[in-house]
């Protein structure tokens, strides 16, 4: 399966969003989305795409059976968008200056939205980093029946910026295809600084402190592993935007396979990165705080190194080091690995 089942013109978008950001490295990222230079700035240079905003230079009076139209054909589009992000995109993207309440009173009309609702769209604020790829937060959304198989997708989501970063129909919860995801997914954008996750498999060990072969492979690139207490969860993002992804995408909708799923995945992806408004961040699109990091993908994991006077052993077979005669267990994880 690739990495990514989108449009020629999403992927195309998606580089100029990100090219031009303020601090983008325009040669960097032509390198990791695999076209050539004068390509990228070919792409740079055209006047847009289909889907960029259609605002009006002028906005004549509209009649209100008119507005009330534009924020039911919203509504269609995006059944789970409630008033304030139809409002906002209304705004943005045809010039249709309208307060949120009169959107909410469109929706209440015609019986799209109830008073529960209302009050459990009440926006709230949360921790973030103050800077793009700070940290990145880890897990699978629970898995569910395609016609076929059981999906499990695997998501990660930048703190910053809440930009997503993966959302990948796997067949299983596995090291090896979180693995490659990953590899994928740091050759696009870049090392995070530090990633989160639970301490479930395959990023978490069952003994307290170990070293998993996935993280071991993380340290290796240099992106730190941390870990989510199990009584005080701080995945709140993530967690976050699984909800937004079971009502947007999941709800009342059966996917053939593993490749169906991940087709609508990759469409409802571009369209929370790139044109949703999000509440936590002022309405604005993740797409528009992120920008890829600045530390590639080595070719090769690097070679942990240690101090003149550190005492260095190799994994043997078994996890298990010798050190002044005695046998100690340090995980199979590092098989092959030096330690000090």
């Amino acid at each position: 399966m690739p990495w990514s089942e989108v449009t020629v013109r999403d992927q195309r978008e998606e580089f100029v969003r990100l090219a031009s950001q303020a601090d983008a490295n325009v040669s960097e990222l032509c390198r990791r989305f695999g076209i050539s230079r004068k390509t990228g700035y070919k792409w740079l240079d055209r006047d847009g795409f289909e889907d960029r905003s259609r605002r009006p230079h002028s906005c004549p009076a509209r009649t209100p059976a008119q507005l009330e139209a534009k924020v039911l054909a919203v509504r269609t589009e995006h059944p789970a968008w409630g008033a304030r992000k139809i409002a906002h995109v209304l705004a943005r993207d045809e010039g249709v200056l309208m307060a949120p309440s009169t959107a909410n009173t469109v929706l209440r009309r015609h019986g799209l939205i109830g008073r529960a609702a209302s009050q459990a769209a009440t926006a709230w604020h949360r921790f973030e980093h103050e800077a793009p790829n700070a940290l990145w937060q880890i897990d699978f959304k629970g898995h569910f029946a395609t016609d076929t198989a059981r999906c499990h997708p695997l998501t990660v989501l930048d703190d910053h910026s809440r930009f997503n970063v993966v959302l990948h129909a796997l067949d299983n919860e596995r090291r090896e295809p979180v693995q490659r995801v990953l590899q994928s997914t740091f050759e696009r954008y870049g090392l995070p600084e530090r990633i989160n996750a639970d301490n479930g498999p395959p990023w978490g060990a069952p003994m307290e402190g170990a070293l998993t072969t996935l993280g071991v492979w993380l340290i290796r690139l240099g992106v730190r592993l941390s870990h989510s207490q199990a009584d005080q969860p701080t995945n709140g993002k993530d967690e976050r935007f699984h909800r937004t992804m079971s009502a947007e995408v999941l709800l009342g909708r059966r996917f053939r396979d593993l490749d169906d799923a991940q087709q609508h995945f990759s469409r409802w992806r571009h369209v929370y990165n790139f044109k949703r408004p999000h509440e936590a961040i002022g309405m604005q699109t993740p797409a528009s705080r992120y920008v890829p990091s600045p530390r590639s993908m080595p070719s090769r994991p690097l070679e942990v190194e240690y101090g003149p006077d550190d005492i260095v052993r190799r994994v043997g077979d078994g996890g298990r080091i010798k050190f002044r005669g005695a046998t100690l267990r340090v995980g199979k994880a590092l098989i092959g690995q030096p330690v000090a």
